[in-house]
């Protein structure tokens, strides 16, 4: 299957310096790890990367350093979706000013229970405002952050008016009977899910890949997922990679927001505690998580 987008993506997180600034030489190595450890590409500032805590020209600058440190643009997936159009555009514009065909977008999220009608209306209005064939959308489905579902029949929709350019959708609502729903849409749209336990699932439906924050820490088992999913002779190796993705995952997961226990992780990991850094109004996990992350670590596989 032709797929726009495709493989093991990382929704990779943002080190912050002690100004709470992006920390450029620890990004480019944290991309360099991913695309080493069995990752196609970067889905840039997401809700892992704490893209809505950036401005606009911060996160024009991010994509700009990223490409200076040698990610290509093929290999990524920048989040261009705000709340206001206009911002949405530029940020889109500015993608493929540089290259970057691929764009994964949020619908403005800060009005909650608004009809399909306004929401396909937002996203025709900013593919309009590009104005550019080359672009490859990825629709942005985390209800519980934005607010603002995508339906079945919104997506639908959407593929229907802007057939090529909405060519995909990163689903982080955790309910695989939707994710399966958007699989059935079309055979050639790339639906990507956000959640590491449903990935094996999903490719068995006829999914694309994954776009997930546990890729910071775990590329390699979900690159054995993504090749041995259907390989009888790899069963044992995909059940212990299964294992480890539920494992952290869980741990991740139990602390409320997920990027702090995330940071965390990689605190731990790369044995620097700058990685705890945050944008407020998140915060790192307290003394006593960490403690009860230790412990919660020791049971998941190795």
């Amino acid at each position: 299957m032709q797929f726009a987008i495709r493989g093991v993506w990382s929704a990779v997180a943002t080190p912050l310096d002690e100004a709470l600034n992006v920390d450029r030489a620890k990004l480019d190595r944290q991309c360099r790890w991913l695309l080493d450890n069995g990752c196609d590409g970067i889905a840039l500032l997401g809700t892992t990367g704490e893209a809505n805590s950036f401005s606009v020209g911060e996160r024009k600058a991010m994509l700009e350093a990223v490409l200076a440190g040698g990610v290509t643009p093929e290999q990524l997936a920048p989040g261009v979706g705000v709340a206001a159009i206009p911002e949405t555009v530029e940020l889109t514009k500015h993608a493929l000013s540089l290259g970057v065909t691929r764009a994964v977008m949020l619908p403005p999220f800060y009005y909650k229970s608004v009809p399909d009608d306004g929401v396909f209306a937002a996203y025709a209005r900013i593919i309009e405002g590009v104005a550019d064939d080359r672009l490859r959308v990825v629709l942005y489905n985390i209800p519980h952050q934005s607010g603002v579902p995508l339906s079945l029949d919104l997506v639908a929709r959407l593929i229907s008016a802007f057939p090529g350019i909405v060519a995909g959708i990163k689903d982080s609502s955790g309910k695989l009977e939707t994710t399966r729903g958007y699989c059935g849409l079309r055979p050639d749209f790339a639906v990507l899910v956000g959640s590491d336990p449903l990935f094996a699932q999903v490719l068995q439906a006829g999914g694309a890949g994954c776009i997930t924050a546990v890729s910071n820490l775990c590329a390699p088992d979900l690159r054995v997922v993504y090749e041995a999913w259907n390989d009888p002779a790899r069963a044992g190796e995909l059940a212990e990679a299964q294992a480890r993705l539920e494992g952290w995952r869980a741990v991740s997961m139990a602390y409320g927001t997920q990027l702090p226990a995330i940071k965390a992780l990689l605190a731990r990991r790369d044995e620097d505690a700058g990685w705890n850094r945050l944008r407020p109004p998140l915060l790192p996990l307290t003394v006593e998580q960490q403690q009860d992350m230790e412990a919660r670590l020791r049971s998941v596989p190795a």
